[in-house]
């Protein structure tokens, strides 16, 4: 009997889902390649250790960006790689695989995400959008006519929707999330303090310190680089209200964002948001205060479930029990996954 799979083919991270498992595998969605032939060093957490350690004749690199393939070989790889860790190298049947995209995927990056889990041995492969399975994941009743409003905010990008029906009745998407994020933290010491750091080191003080609501968190952190006036290292002492600072722009367009979709959103749908709030799922779910802020600015219930990161997930798991079921949830699969 083969497996069916769930991937949540993240910018950050890749999750996979195995149906009667659950989620069995969380890795960065990095590869290290050797600069000469091109050949796959380390996969996954190996790789992201290597980023900005690496010497000349190897290269660690992010195969996806901003939500979608930019590198289809160093993905096919990484996801075969995964895929052989999951289910072993002497897998008979190949997998049905059910793999997530943005909202905003073009025709072109979606048959990319398809074409990558085939050739890296499934035997089928559907997709579905980002907010569809994180409502899934989260516990959501979309099959429902009543209005469900999701953001998820990933690493590549930031996508919210308002779901009824077991369908996106409107939705948004910017490629933005927590990368953006860094990338400001490590403008912003360069800019406020003269000194250089990288993004993973701009990703620990974020994750440390960092807040998306200044008044609630006043933690402060050494943190190590290079000055970039004499090119010596230096440490300087970081305020959480810097990043708040910091972050300030990319924060107020995933909020910009919500606004926009609310906008669009019918009445009627508006008015059952209005009563069960937002639902805030991805690795976003997880900066202090970020929650606070989007209740702040849109006056709305934030509800973040557990262990957001994993909603997308398991979403694709919920997902896969439609496949195989009576004929009512083969339709509703075919409506939430497209091929």
């Amino acid at each position: 009997m083969a497996t069916d799979v769930g991937v949540d083919l993240g910018t950050a991270s890749v999750l996979i889902f195995v149906r009667g498992k659950g989620v069995v595998l969380r890795e960065p969605s990095v590869v290290a390649v050797a600069a000469d032939t091109g050949k796959v060093v380390a996969v996954g957490e190996e790789a992201r250790r290597m980023l900005g350690r690496t010497p000349g004749s190897i290269v660690a690199v992010r195969p996806l960006r901003e939500g979608v393939i930019a590198d289809f070989d160093l993905t096919e790889a990484m996801l075969q790689h995964f895929l052989g860790r999951v289910l072993g190298r002497r897998a008979i049947l190949r997998p049905s695989v059910v793999v997530c995209i943005p909202s905003a995927c073009t025709a072109v990056e979606r048959r990319a995400g398809i074409e990558a889990a085939v050739r890296a041995g499934a035997s089928r492969a559907l997709v579905i959008q980002e907010p569809l399975a994180a409502a899934l994941g989260a516990g959501l009743d979309i099959t429902q006519p009543r209005g469900h409003l999701v953001c998820d905010i990933g690493g590549g990008t930031t996508d919210v929707a308002v779901i009824s029906l077991g369908g996106v009745v409107t939705a948004g998407s910017i490629r933005g999330g927590g990368d953006r994020c860094d990338e400001a933290i490590v403008r912003y010491l360069r800019q406020r303090y003269n000194l250089g750091i990288g993004d993973r080191t701009a990703e620990e003080l974020k994750i440390a310190i960092g807040t998306a609501a200044p008044d609630l968190r006043h933690d402060e952190m050494e943190v190590r680089g290079r000055d970039l006036v004499t090119g010596l290292p230096r440490s300087v002492t970081v305020k959480s209200s810097d990043l708040a600072e910091a972050m300030a722009e990319p924060l107020s367009e995933i909020l910009h964002l919500i606004r926009e979709v609310l906008e669009r959103t019918p009445p009627e749908l508006a008015a059952d948001i209005a009563d069960q709030g937002l639902v805030l799922t991805g690795g976003g779910a997880l900066l202090h205060g970020m929650d606070v802020l989007i209740s702040r600015e849109t006056g709305l219930a934030v509800h973040i479930p557990d262990d957001p990161i994993s909603c997308v997930a398991r979403g694709t798991g919920r997902a896969l029990d439609f496949l195989g079921c009576h004929p009512d949830h083969v339709d509703f699969m075919r409506r939430i996954t497209m091929v």
